[in-house]
């Protein structure tokens, strides 16, 4: 009987809500939903719920006593506004209650089932239900006195990149809370040999900022059998809102996902790192299921005039941010992190999907809020989206995003060799004819007077017009580790392989651009070779903490070079002007790269400043400026303590790079 009532209730409904309803000709005429896109706001006294789905003929709201029992306690049906959203007020204290919306639209292609809507902030295990809570109620002690570290400019960040499962899963560690969130409120951790791992290990190394793989609620984990550890990278999102539970202590309640990740920003900020999140905007883990889909089918992707849908991503679909409500969503959401989570920034998985306005969008409001917060991205797609070219947010159009960085695959490839092939090396390897790449690269892709752009190996012409636009790199999580990239390259002498990260790294952190690490590159740590881990083992994903006792050389000159490059602004200048100014390339053989740096013109306590970079098998004689230069950074030792000068030359050993300063 009761089943009976409820479709006679649904009949009944969908009757009268149809000849209410505007006609759209395409979905180009949708409507724009009216200020905040939050589906769900709660008190004690009533909950509100709202859905933006303009070309639906009702909508329902189910309530559930939890996430998994399948009857729910009511349905009821939804009222329709103009704007083309849907709101429904219930009266009562629903807190710890769950939900789902139901939309019937007969036209869509898709077989529509109840969704958490595109803004859960909240969620049941596996995303499947949205959740009902205070969110007030979720703040870690200390939660409101939390406090961004100092920093002012993107000139002055050294990001780190790290997976939470990679960090701390293997049995070396010493991290109790392995693969999890609060991993990260753990002091004093360390290896058998006495060696800092987890939060103490990134204070140690001195980096700025953590860049977080995604951490948003994705799809390839099943959160009821975490006992099986899968693994994941999380580039298939669900729901954009709300944490994963698999890095939780308790999937299966919401509120403890997000005090965890909460805790986690908390605990990273009291130890001086920001924190940015990976953001992964450009497509869906699937589009028949995606809650995109089930709220307003076909709306919020790119489709080819045949209907097939784009992919960009190579994921099977890619979304259209040139959409207002789309947009709109990107914006929102980042807004969301920004303000519930305190997150630092953004990286934009993708970015080159995206259109230019709308990445200057999401830059305007976070200006509005702290300029300081990062925002940068991946200038390419993984193929030819479904927009004009001249309007996306790639590379080659960066000059047209103030404030927003993309990776710079130009240098990255000169040192190590090309994306597309990991058995061909390029400059550490001592090949020649990479030189004008790597200046360009040093410095930070902006237009340089004294590099030949005919030499560059992508770029034809600067991308940048700062040159903080530019991430300088060597590797990330999609692609081999440094160390399997050179083991592949070459047969390593022993040491050769702590020589030519210290090379590669000299590089990147050197470079006028922002510099960017892959998480256990300073202690040498390998994937067994394998280039796109996302859902590999953790015997190929996991650190082996081991290696730093191993690596401790190698670590300390990482630590050394960002400690550096902290307290030098001439290596961080900032400003394209100044580094055309200030920044000039001295005359060297094939398979070096030297340059000149002004530091007396940017505040710098060394005047003058000499960086040279030999990546041959030989000793290179690289003439000086005129005048007595110290070592700070020789023979792989950074710093460097000796009491040595160089006057009118250097020789530099082979595959190693030198610093000398002049004061």
């Amino acid at each position: 009987m009761k089943k009976v009532l409820i479709m006679m209730t649904l009949a009944a409904t969908l009757i009268g809500c149809c000849a209410k309803k505007p006609h759209y000709e395409s979905v180009d005429d949708y409507p724009v939903k009216q200020g905040s896109l939050a589906e769900m706001t709660y008190s004690p006294e009533q909950t509100t719920f709202s859905v933006w789905s303009p070309n639906a003929d009702t909508v329902y709201l189910n309530l559930y006593a939890d996430a998994t029992t399948a009857e729910p306690l009511e349905r009821l049906t939804m009222y329709h506004h103009k704007d083309g959203s849907w709101t429904k007020t219930v009266k009562g204290d629903l807190n710890g209650q769950f939900y789902t919306f139901q939309v019937v639209e007969p036209t869509s292609r898709w077989t529509l089932h109840e969704t958490p809507g595109i803004f859960a902030k909240a969620v049941g295990v596996n995303g499947r239900r949205a959740a009902i809570i205070d969110m007030a109620a979720t703040n870690p002690e200390g939660w409101s006195e939390d406090v961004r570290p100092a920093f002012s400019a993107a000139k002055e960040a050294i990001v780190y990149e790290m997976h939470h499962r990679d960090m701390s899963i293997h049995a070396t560690s010493g991290i109790e809370n392995k693969g999890k969130f609060v991993q990260w409120t753990e002091h004093g951790t360390k290896t058998a040999e006495g060696f800092s791992t987890g939060i103490d290990h990134l204070v140690e190394l001195g980096v700025t900022h953590v860049q977080i793989l995604p951490s948003y609620d994705y799809g390839s984990v099943d959160e009821t059998r975490l006992s099986d550890n899968r693994y994941n990278w999380g580039y298939d999102p669900v729901n954009y809102n709300a944490p994963d539970g698999g890095y939780s202590t308790n999937p299966y309640d919401p509120a403890t996902r997000i005090r965890e990740m909460k805790q986690m920003v908390q605990a990273l900020h009291k130890a001086g790192i920001r924190v940015i999140l990976d953001v992964v905007y450009n497509h869906t883990f699937n589009v028949e299921n995606s809650n995109f889909t089930q709220t307003c089918p076909d709306y919020f992707y790119r489709l080819h005039e045949n209907g097939d849908l784009g992919n960009a991503s190579g994921c099977g679909n890619e979304t259209a941010s040139e959409r207002a409500m789309m947009r709109k969503f990107i914006i929102e959401s980042c807004r969301y992190w920004i303000e519930e989570y305190h997150m630092d920034g953004f990286r934009f998985d993708l970015m080159g999907i995206h259109d230019v306005e709308t990445m200057n969008q999401v830059r305007a409001m976070m200006d509005s809020i702290d300029p300081s917060l990062l925002l940068y991205g991946e200038g390419w797609a993984a193929g030819g989206p479904l927009y004009n070219g001249d309007s996306l947010a790639m590379k080659a159009n960066m000059q047209k995003l103030p404030g927003i960085g993309a990776f710079c695959d130009d240098m990255r490839d000169a040192l190590r060799g090309p994306f597309s092939d990991n058995n061909r090396g390029a400059f550490l390897v001592g090949e020649k004819g990479h030189e004008e790449s790597i200046k360009f690269g040093l410095v930070g892709c902006i237009a340089h007077p004294e590099v030949d752009m005919t030499k560059v190996n992508y770029s034809k012409q600067a991308w940048t017009a700062q040159p903080t636009q530019c991430i300088s790199y060597v590797s990330c999580h999609d692609d081999m580790m440094l160390t399997d990239r050179l083991k592949a390259n070459k047969k390593l002498r022993p040491g050769e392989l702590q020589k030519l990260s210290k090379l590669a790294q000299t590089a990147v952190l050197t470079s006028q651009g922002m510099p960017f690490l892959w998480c256990g590159e300073e202690i040498a740590r390998d994937k067994k070779g394998v280039h796109n881990s996302y859902c590999s083992p953790d015997e190929i994903n996991a650190i082996d903490w081991t290696l730093k006792a191993k690596n401790i050389d190698l670590f300390r000159y990482y630590q050394g070079l960002i400690a550096l490059r902290k307290a030098h602004p001439a290596f961080h200048m900032g400003d394209a002007d100044l580094v055309r100014q200030h920044v000039h390339f001295l005359p060297a053989q094939e398979g070096v790269v030297a340059w000149e740096l002004n530091g007396e013109a940017v505040g710098d306590s060394w005047e003058r400043i000499v960086v040279i970079l030999n990546g041959q098998e030989r000793s290179a004689q690289v003439a000086l400026p005129e005048g007595v230069f110290h070592f700070a950074c020789v023979d792989g030792k950074c710093p460097y303590y000796g009491e040595r000068i160089a006057k009118e030359s250097v020789l530099v050993s082979p595959q190693s790079a030198a610093i000398l300063y002049m004061n």
